[in-house]
């Protein structure tokens, strides 16, 4: 009788311990899997993602340079983010004076400007924000009269609002004008605003990267710069910048948009 039930209490070991096996067996396939789909889904979307972000990283970031929004050449001075004075250390270049940082670099763009038409000059670069002033209300002025050269060239008079308004197209109240920086130029063959032939302006254009420059009112720019094309006005913003803005065709506050802080 003891050996019966000894042998029942062995078999009933057995099948217990045999169905644990089983149960062990079943949760741990099921924890597997259940782990698999996840990591799996995640990494569908994750490459996703990818897919969907590396056009935009490819074509506008790759090459991006290792620039700030902070650093001293792309200091933003326009209707929207007036400066007050900067009184920047200057030093005298082609009879103008500009910031004495870039004074080795104009030299050389000056320079490689002349080699493609002799008569390109230096016309303005350094004003002081009083002198910006003085020279905005005299634009005002003759706008207002509809003198002779200005937008409103019927010999009618127009109110100051109207004046201001079409002054603003090509130049800038005191305070808003990168002039007061020290780092932009005018430079042309001529002393008059697009006036300098076309193929001129296009050659200067493309050499001016190479030494740190871009034209800062580019036809088709005025969404971005409030001001209409300027065919004269350069600014120094640094070879590396220069060149990536050149490439991607970016106005300097298309660029910033870009960069940190």
């Amino acid at each position: 009788m003891q050996r019966q039930t000894k042998t029942r209490k062995l078999k009933k070991g057995r099948v217990l311990g045999g169905l644990f096996v089983v149960l062990t067996f079943i949760f741990l396939c099921v924890l597997a899997v259940s782990k698999l789909k996840p990591q799996g889904t995640k990494e569908a979307t994750s490459s996703n993602k990818t897919a969907l972000s590396s056009p935009k990283s490819e074509n506008e970031k790759s090459d991006l340079p290792e620039a700030h929004q902070s650093d001293w050449n792309l200091i933003l001075v326009n209707r929207a983010h007036p400066k007050e004075e900067l009184f920047p250390h200057l030093t005298t270049v082609g009879g103008v004076q500009v910031d004495s940082r870039i004074a080795e670099e104009l030299e050389k763009f000056l320079a490689a400007a002349q080699a493609i038409d002799p008569s390109e000059h230096l016309i303005s670069a350094y004003r002081s924000v009083a002198y910006q002033e003085q020279l905005f209300n005299s634009y005002v002025e003759r706008e207002m009269a509809g003198a002779a050269g200005s937008l409103n060239n019927t010999g009618q008079p127009i109110s100051r609002e109207e004046a201001e308004n079409n002054v603003k197209t090509y130049s800038q109240p005191a305070g808003s004008s990168e002039h007061q920086t020290g780092l932009a130029v005018d430079i042309s063959t001529v002393d008059a605003l697009n006036q300098s032939p076309k193929d001129v302006v296009a050659e200067l254009r493309k050499i001016a990267p190479n030494y740190g420059f871009i034209l800062r009112f580019p036809e088709g720019g005025k969404s971005s710069t409030g001001v209409d094309y300027e065919d004269w006005h350069f600014r120094y913003v640094g070879i590396d910048n220069a060149k990536y803005m050149a490439k991607h065709k970016l106005t300097l506050e298309e660029y910033l948009k870009l960069l940190p802080q």
